[in-house]
């Protein structure tokens, strides 16, 4: 790639312009002036955690139906993570169960747009405002859903996207933190570099608070601006795709499609649905040459989360069924027609 090798052999490979180009396309891009590149989507959950000053002995409502980074972060800053139930007919994080979690302990809810399936943010918000408790939007999976017609990054004060090897915009590896005000995007920009403020010279720098090295450099933006580059085309084949499946998979037997709130509309980086008999569903769709898969495991099923079983009856049903398959760019109309034909024929 020309522009790659332009920057490999510019001597200047670390973050530079490149970064604050990528930053500034982003921004317009979502509609948010407070965008910060980072080298991975944790990294991005880790500053949001502590700019928020979540700490040892705090708790942080959270989602089981996840990816493992999204609550293993939480445990980085000393607190405990408290596992909110799942709706049933969605498996996004229950408003109800979110406000019947929070006690004087709780400092953060932790919501996760799995899937590119944006969670109930009406009833998010308003609980987080009733509560004075900041939510965080784990979005690695949400990048272009939208929540009353803007992308997402534009409603909680703290937004994470995640731009690894797999994600809708991929830098390789890379990330990005959305935040609401200029004060608390200076302080994570001197949080992603140990503390030191890069607009000051490091002999004239102080640093008042000690941060990470969580920058992104210029090779990881060079990819990312290209990718900017076929984006909304990318991104538009998986919304074409998932919405093909909402049509065409209607009234299946044995195949539940699930809904999506008002004034959202996902990005489906992945096809989320729920089917009777999953192992059997899995094994028919790989014989044929296609995956489906249930992708991560609950995150209240690993040790290091020290959670109480059985507290959340409708993630132990949804757990159960649910399944994905592909949507993305690379399905062809073909490709889909013949997922759906599969489908119909049973398992």
């Amino acid at each position: 790639m020309p522009r790659l090798e332009e920057i490999i052999y510019s001597g200047y490979i670390a973050e530079g312009e490149t970064v604050v180009e990528f930053e500034k396309k982003l921004s317009d891009l979502l509609g948010n002036p407070y965008c910060l590149t980072v080298n991975s989507g944790t990294a991005a959950l880790h500053i949001a955690l502590n700019l928020i000053g979540v700490k040892d002995g705090d708790e942080v409502i959270s989602t089981a139906l996840t990816a493992e980074p999204t609550n293993t972060t939480i445990l980085l800053t000393g607190a405990k993570v408290v596992f909110a139930d799942v709706e049933v007919e969605t498996g996004l994080i229950s408003p109800d169960s979110i406000e019947q979690n929070i006690n004087p302990n709780t400092k953060a809810i932790m919501v996760v747009h799995y899937a590119g399936m944006v969670c109930d943010m009406d009833r998010i918000n308003a609980i987080s405002e009733k509560y004075g408790i900041p939510v965080i939007e784990d979005a690695a999976h949400a990048f272009l859903s939208t929540y009353n017609g803007q992308y997402i990054g534009n409603n909680s004060a703290y937004t994470c996207f995640s731009f690894q090897a797999i994600k809708h915009l991929t830098t390789i590896d890379g990330g990005l933190l959305c935040l609401k005000n200029e004060e608390e995007f200076t302080r994570a920009r001197k949080m992603r570099w140990f503390g030191l403020d890069k607009k000051v010279s490091r002999l004239d720098s102080d640093i008042t608070e000690a941060g990470y090295k969580y920058h992104m450099n210029n090779v990881n933006a060079t990819v990312g601006l290209v990718q900017l580059e076929f984006l909304k085309e990318n991104v538009l084949k998986y919304i074409e795709n998932g919405e093909y499946f909402d049509q065409e998979l209607q009234n299946i037997d044995g195949l539940t499609l699930l809904p999506y709130y008002p004034n959202t509309k996902p990005s489906y980086w992945l096809y989320t649905m729920k089917v009777e008999r999953r192992a059997a569903f899995i094994a028919m769709m790989t014989a044929k040459g296609m995956g489906a898969s249930p992708l991560h495991l609950r995150n209240d099923k690993h040790s290091v989360f020290n959670a109480p079983m059985g507290v959340t009856p409708n993630l132990d049903l949804f757990y159960e069924e649910f399944v994905h398959i592909p949507c993305g760019w690379w399905l062809t109309e073909e490709d889909r027609k013949f997922i759906v034909d599969t489908i119909k024929q049973g398992w």
